[in-house]
């Protein structure tokens, strides 16, 4: 499974390969250096394309792409190599997660990356049963889902008493069997 910066350097890859052409002067992009100049030529008429705004992304996506390190470019490639490889229906998936990540507030984002490095420092073993779980949820029915949240919240609700008491009556339960 790819992290978060690994398909983030993958959709730069992408724009890098796929659309080469991020400025051209009289057009917003006055204050390019050489070789963001050569781009636009290789690719004119899709730069004539884009708005303003796609025109700005598009340009901090090169620069970014640009203070990458020679690792993070192969490491890019390789990942942007990988997304062409899967089917179209788990790609528009991937750029609509993308999109969405984008459009998050960027404390929101802070958290989620906070998050995400959390996890990767988990063991193998945790981090694997954390997905299995993960799965597990995803089969579930809304209804089940319902349940699971409800239940989550009477959970969170509860003292570390009760809870240290439910978690009692389980052990028992269980050993019980």
């Amino acid at each position: 499974m790819l992290t978060r910066r690994a398909w983030l350097l993958l959709l730069v890859t992408g724009l890098m390969l796929a659309a080469p052409a991020w400025a051209q002067p009289g057009t917003g992009g006055d204050d390019l250096g050489p070789e963001e100049r050569a781009l636009v030529e290789r690719s004119r008429e899709r730069w004539h394309r884009m708005s303003p705004e796609q025109r700005r992304q598009a340009l901090e996506h090169v620069r970014q792409w640009q203070r990458m390190t020679p690792e993070e470019r192969r490491a890019a490639r390789e990942n942007f190599r990988r997304f062409q490889a899967l089917d179209p229906a788990e790609r528009a998936r991937i750029l609509q997660d993308f999109r969405r990540w984008d459009q998050l507030p960027e404390e929101r984002r802070r958290e989620l990356q906070e998050a995400h490095e959390r996890f990767q420092r988990l063991s193998p073993e945790r981090r694997e049963r954390i997905l299995e779980r993960l799965q597990r949820y995803e089969a579930m029915s809304p209804e089940e889902r319902e349940r699971l949240h409800r239940n989550w919240e009477r959970w969170r609700r509860m003292s570390p008493e009760e809870r240290e008491q439910l978690r009692e009556r389980w052990r028992q339960l269980g050993s019980g069997r």
